[in-house]
């Protein structure tokens, strides 16, 4: 017995031609958009093709389990779309085959992705994570000076710190210079304020040639020798017009060893992740340890007690009777009580600032945990949307029925969009530890699932969840639209109206109309206890919209194309609209009950009654212009 059927075949081939332009389109997507984040970082560095070819092949690689969710998505679309909107689908149903079976070809094909997909992320990511953050950081410190921002100090040539106002990025100038450089101590420093300038590399890439205009140099005289009298002249000041200086600087791109990057939770497979959970568990035990044995040394004095003999018996009697301090202070010299003062003072600072650099640091460790746990949940997230997506694809595609690059790439990107928006939300909140960090990063998981789910068993029963007539006609009756008629003119009538038999009913409904706005009053405002609470069924308007339909039935035969232009006027009634605001009894009481709403729908309900007497007037009104058609066209035949 073959396990690969001709079906699964024939699915399977237009799946995966789908999927794999799907896939270079959807990674060619993701490759712009993370371009656009580092095209500063690329453009005028002069980086070689083969710099550039790696820096995009790493880029691609750390794409790559993105973009084979959205592409599966994409792809499941657009095939079941194809195949429901060339009828192939609703062919397999009719020969006996149930869509969970059509979709099982696919769902393996899913799987073996998915499978892939944690080993790109486990085995190959991590790699390329680590060598592309390497080039990274090598390209930003190539050609320094198109780094250099405006409004904030750089300190990425080695000795200096430079502030820049303004810069010129066509002209490379530098406006409102202020240049900090420190020599071999901290004592060799010198201020250099300068109107304008510019830093530029030399033609050997081995210094920074920066020129400098109208500008003064500060530089201090403490650590300088000579006759200088250092009490009257602690610094230097120096006026220029012009200055040239080469700052040594090897400018030529050096690719920094990425094994600098190891610790990074980016660059780590799932084996090593967990080892990183644990030491930094263990790292985050022993700090709050030292942090206990700290405050235990400084608030309880310990270590003093223990030191004296008698330290049981003094701590067994400090409990039974506490000292009272106020008294202690208050009886001290003046001198001893600031003294003690300074010394209590002291304590608390040292102690703040302890607690400062403590609670830091455990918070640096304990993110730096949460992000190994993230990128450790994220293998498998990412792994297992491409099988939500999946379900939330295909299914989607064969209740659409809709192929090519229209409708489905419109849905996809909507949903992929909310997933993103999700799973962006769930794990920066995971990250920030304002989630624990499982639900943050499963959120989306959690999400798509039921998603998924629903739609698989809205396309196994061929429901028609987007139907876009029936949404309309439910908005139209929960925002009292009206629904026209689509009334035209017949290219072959077998048989004409019996006009003869008609002009006395429709003499007659127009009295029954007239004898109706007369009776029931519809314009005045209706009754709130007998619209809610004491309902009772209008026969009359019932029987009317029945007539009236059989009217425009029979009248739809004629070849008189004015009488067929007021038949596609006539309004529709609506037997029960201007009765009741619902159709279950208990629910009219419950509104009617809470004032506040069944005090909206009973102008609601008014509002109805008022359309009921304008559509009763009209129709007379259109009946007496037929009855004046049909007498016409009598004596013109005769």
């Amino acid at each position: 017995m073959r396990i690969v059927k001709k079906l699964d075949i024939f699915i399977l081939r237009q799946f995966t031609l789908l999927f794999a332009g799907t896939f270079f389109i959807c990674l060619f997507i993701f490759m712009m958009q993370f371009l656009w984040r580092y095209v500063d970082d690329l453009i005028g560095k002069g980086l070689s093709m083969a710099v550039l070819g790696k820096f995009f092949f790493y880029a691609s690689m750390t794409l790559v389990p993105i973009s084979l969710p959205l592409a599966l998505l994409l792809a499941s679309l657009i095939s079941f779309g194809n195949m429901g909107e060339r009828l192939e689908l609703l062919a397999m149903k009719a020969a006996g085959i149930p869509l969970i079976r059509i979709l099982r070809p696919v769902f393996v094909f899913s799987l073996l992705i998915s499978a892939g997909s944690f080993y790109f992320q486990n085995v190959v990511a991590p790699e390329s994570s680590k060598q592309l953050s390497a080039l990274l950081y090598s390209m930003r410190q190539k050609s320094p000076e198109m780094e250099i921002p405006e409004g904030q100090f750089y300190n990425e040539i080695p000795g200096y710190n430079l502030f820049v106002e303004h810069k010129d990025v066509e002209s490379g100038m530098l406006y409102g210079v202020m240049i900090y450089s420190q020599g071999t101590n901290f004592d060799d420093t010198q201020i250099v304020l300068a109107d304008s300038g510019k830093i530029q590399s030399t033609a050997d890439h081995m210094h920074l040639q920066l020129t400098l205009y109208d500008g003064e140099r500060f530089r201090n005289m403490q650590n300088t020798g000579g006759a200088l009298d250092k009490a009257t002249i602690p610094y230097m000041r120096e006026t220029f017009k012009k200055e040239v200086d080469l700052i040594p600087f090897d400018n030529n791109f050096n690719v920094m060893d990425a094994n600098l990057f190891n610790q990074n939770a980016q660059t780590k497979n799932l084996e090593k992740l967990n080892q990183g959970v644990d030491s930094i568990t263990a790292l985050l035990d022993t700090l709050g340890q030292q942090q206990y044995e700290s405050y235990s040394r400084s608030f309880l004095r310990q270590t003093r007690l223990e030191d004296r003999k008698d330290s049981a018996e003094l701590v067994a009697k400090v409990k039974e009777q506490p000292l009272d301090f106020d008294t202690l202070f208050a009886n001290l010299s003046d001198n001893d009580r600031a003294h003690v003062a300074r010394i209590a003072l002291d304590q608390a600072q040292s102690g703040r600032q302890q607690t400062e650099y403590l609670r830091d640091d455990s918070y640096r460790t304990n993110r730096l945990l949460r992000t190994h746990k993230v990128e450790r949940h994220k293998k498998f997230t990412l792994s297992l949307a491409c099988i939500l997506f999946f379900f939330i694809g295909a299914p989607l595609g064969a209740i659409i029925r809709k192929g090519g690059l229209g409708l489905p790439v419109v849905v996809s990107v909507i949903i992929f969009i909310f997933y993103y928006m999700v799973n962006v939300t769930g794990e920066r909140f995971a990250r920030s530890g304002e989630w624990d960090v499982t639900f943050g990063v499963w959120l989306s998981t959690m999400v798509l699932t039921p998603i998924g789910i629903w739609l698989t068993y809205k396309s196994n029963q061929d429901s028609a969840v987007f139907n876009i007539e029936g949404y309309q006609n439910f908005f139209r009756r929960l925002l009292g639209l009206r629904i026209h008629r689509h009334i035209t003119r017949k290219e072959v009538i077998m048989n004409d109206p019996d006009y003869e038999g008609l002009r006395p009913l429709m003499q007659q409904y127009i009295a029954d109309c007239a004898a109706y706005n007369q009776h029931h009053k519809l314009r005045r405002i209706p009754s709130y206890w007998r619209t809610f609470f004491h309902y009772e069924e209008d026969v009359e308007v019932i029987k009317l919209s029945e007539r009236l339909e059989e009217f425009v039935l029979e009248l739809s035969n004629s070849r008189d194309f004015r009488i067929i232009g007021t038949l596609d006027q006539m309004p529709i009634l609506v037997p029960d609209a201007h009765t009741r605001p619902f159709r279950h009894p208990r629910l009219n009481t419950l509104v009617g009950i809470l004032f506040p709403v069944g005090l909206v729908l009973w102008f609601r309900i008014w509002r109805y009654r008022l359309r009921l007497w304008h559509d009763l007037e009209q129709l007379q009104k259109q009946f007496r212009y037929i009855i004046q058609r049909i007498d016409k066209q009598k004596i013109e035949n005769s």
